[in-house]
């Protein structure tokens, strides 16, 4: 029996395999190790983790998670799991290989990540053979849900949002500009709280002119920075995983053909296609 884990800043997608190929799907919070210490893990996972999970009986866990950059951050993640699953061969990986993998397979590739934070890579069939950093939601992360929650905050405090979307905003909310520079720059986890507004950006409807302009603006900023940096990226399709991409894909799709880069696969959860990779390659099932 072994579990395979999506864990992404916001969200940690789970699926256990056994011996027979049955699938059972869990989900708990995500583990950054920038934002959460091995204790907190356990206790998160032990409260949300169902209740009839045979934990003793998992012989691997492949862990793929967001913050997970060096040993140091990994051992926070794989302290806790061996915890949690003491009889259990513990592999951690970063989630950005766990995208790659999902949209890839075997084949080598141009891969990445819009959720609530981003990445990008050139995959080589096995591993991440080039990465340009994303330097997280303080200095990069573009076109993520996090930059896309940003710009609209900003504009809010500012005061340069159209007068119909304020007024939505503010009877959605009921958010003050010190409400949100206080949750930002005093409470735990910002990105988090910035990347829930990009669901507004989604679903606005008063003014859809001023919602589409953030997200494209935010995705060229991800291409002018990020995306147009790789070697020879025109050569490969642009593959793509996380909600951000998946619900905004249309404005995503556009501005990839800008960057004459075509769209290869985007989808919302690497979960299905990462168990399927693993599924081919665990020597226990």
């Amino acid at each position: 029996m072994i579990i395979i884990a999506d864990g992404g800043s916001t969200k940690t997608n789970w699926c256990i395999v056994d011996s027979t190929g049955k699938k059972t799907l869990f989900n708990t919070e995500g583990y950054n190790p920038y934002f959460s210490d091995t204790d907190y893990i356990i206790a998160s996972m032990k409260k949300n983790m169902p209740a009839d999970l045979p934990s003793s009986e998992i012989k691997e866990v492949y862990y793929y998670g967001a913050g997970v950059h060096n040993e140091e951050k990994a051992a926070i993640v794989s302290d806790a799991l061996k915890v949690i699953f003491k009889n259990a061969e513990i592999k951690i990986g970063h989630d950005l290989l766990a995208a790659a993998r999902a949209l890839l397979d075997d084949k080598r590739g141009f891969a990445a990540i819009l959720g609530t934070g981003t990445n990008t890579c050139i995959y080589d069939g096995e591993d991440i053979e080039f990465n340009i950093d994303s330097l997280a939601y303080i200095l990069g992360d573009e076109g993520s849900g996090c930059y896309i929650g940003k710009k609209l905050l900003g504009d809010y405090i500012r005061g340069y949002m159209p007068e119909n979307v304020r007024q939505t905003f503010w009877e959605t909310f009921k958010l003050t500009p010190d409400d949100i520079l206080n949750t930002v720059y005093t409470q735990p986890l910002p990105n988090r709280f910035c990347a829930s507004f990009s669901k507004f950006v989604y679903d606005i409807t008063v003014d859809i002119e001023y919602s589409r302009g953030i997200v494209k603006s935010s995705f060229n900023d991800f291409f002018k920075n990020l995306v147009s940096h790789y070697p020879n990226y025109k050569e490969f399709e642009f593959n793509c995983i996380g909600s951000v991409a998946y619900n905004f894909r249309n404005v995503l799709e556009e501005v990839a053909l800008e960057y004459d880069m075509k769209m290869g696969k985007i989808i919302r959860s690497p979960i299905d296609d990462l168990v399927k990779y693993h599924m081919k390659h665990s020597k226990v099932i």
